[in-house]
């Protein structure tokens, strides 16, 4: 199941007529999360999402599940989706990874990095990439994004750059994690894996974000 939040922040929504409000920011797309990662789940969040790109690290590497996922969805087309897969690896231990598409201004992977400006762009012009990642064939460049003015609290790395003309997003929890870069991952768009869609494993707990 699938259930509407604000894309940039933790309050409360409300629906009418079907149109949907932030008791902070006004009237939204809402992000339409769900509550328990599942098979199902993924399928409806799929057919909100439509040609929208859903992206997690492929292959997945052995004992690592999707957590969450969502899709910021007006009641045209999508603007955004998040998926988190968690796992271990040998340095570090239990680690997170959130991964974000988003037109500009959509706000979501600000909310998953928990910075306090919306789009990466500024931060990402005035320094050059730190990793790279690779979607559909292509190597993208990755910025690191500062979260100083934001928590502190917070133990993550945050990475941003531009693929097929959106956003992308990818926070890692614990910060050092952000050593799993080193070598170029593989980002898939899940909606175009076909039958290998039923080898992705869901399960554990969502973030807080």
């Amino acid at each position: 199941m699938l259930e509407a939040q604000c894309p940039r922040c933790s309050s409360p929504v409300s629906e009418s007529d079907g149109v949907w409000s932030c008791a902070d920011h006004g009237r939204i797309d809402p992000l339409w999360r769900v509550r328990q990662a599942s098979y199902d789940a993924f399928g409806d969040h799929l057919a909100r999402a439509g040609g929208f790109p859903t992206y997690v690290p492929w292959p997945m590497s052995p004992g690592w599940v999707v957590t969450d996922f969502g899709v910021v969805c007006g009641q045209t087309r999508a603007r955004a989706t998040v998926t988190c897969v968690a796992g271990t690896s040998p340095l570090d231990g239990p680690v997170e990874v959130l991964v974000v598409s988003e037109e500009p201004g959509t706000g979501l992977g600000a909310r998953c990095a928990g910075t306090v400006h919306s789009d990466p762009g500024e931060q990402i012009a005035a320094s050059t990439p730190t990793a790279r990642v690779r979607v559909v064939n292509q190597s993208i460049p990755l910025w690191t994004i500062s979260t100083s003015d934001a928590d502190t609290d917070l133990d993550r790395s945050v990475f941003a750059g531009e693929a097929r003309g959106r956003w992308l997003w990818l926070v890692l929890r614990p910060a050092s994690a952000m050593l799993l870069l080193a070598d170029e991952w593989i980002l898939a768009d899940v909606s175009d894996l076909g039958p290998q869609l039923l080898e992705v494993p869901f399960g554990g707990h969502p973030p807080a974000w």
